[in-house]
């Protein structure tokens, strides 16, 4: 899955520099913002959470609840959404940003902003992206489309 269509970058935002990790799926951006906020399907594709439990099922600004890691329940919190893009603090230290970009009718762009303190998951929101193409796109629409 990581060819041309996924990218690492350095990127500067409001709240300072921070690794983005963006992969472009053919499915269009509804799609993919609906599978990002649905608590529910975070399992799906989150490494790592096998459980979440929220206080409401697609999240909104000022949503709390814990996830499930490997021998542990975590407490988190979203901390702002607006306009495709989320971002949350997992046991209080600020997490990735996730966002969808519309590129058109049935692509777009899923990218999560990585903050310095959380670098070291880089791997794991590589795999995440694969994981919600796997998800958006059915496997023989996506091998086609990777010739």
């Amino acid at each position: 899955m990581f060819g041309s269509m996924t990218r690492l970058q350095w990127i500067r935002t409001p709240d300072g520099r921070r690794l983005e990790a963006s992969h472009v799926v053919a499915a269009p951006a509804e799609d993919a913002w609906t599978t990002l906020i649905d608590t529910r399907r975070w399992p799906e594709w989150l490494p790592g959470v096998s459980g979440v439990d929220a206080s409401h099922r697609h999240i909104r600004e000022g949503t709390t609840g814990r996830i499930r890691l490997p021998g542990v329940w975590t407490p988190f919190t979203i901390t702002e959404v607006d306009d495709r893009q989320w971002s949350w603090s997992v046991a209080g230290v600020p997490g990735a940003t996730h966002r969808v970009d519309d590129l058109t009718a049935d692509r777009c762009r899923i990218a999560f902003e990585l903050p310095t303190q959380a670098f070291a998951t880089t791997g794991a929101a590589l795999y995440a992206l694969e994981r919600l193409e796997e998800l958006l796109v059915p496997g023989e629409r996506r091998s086609t489309e990777q010739l």
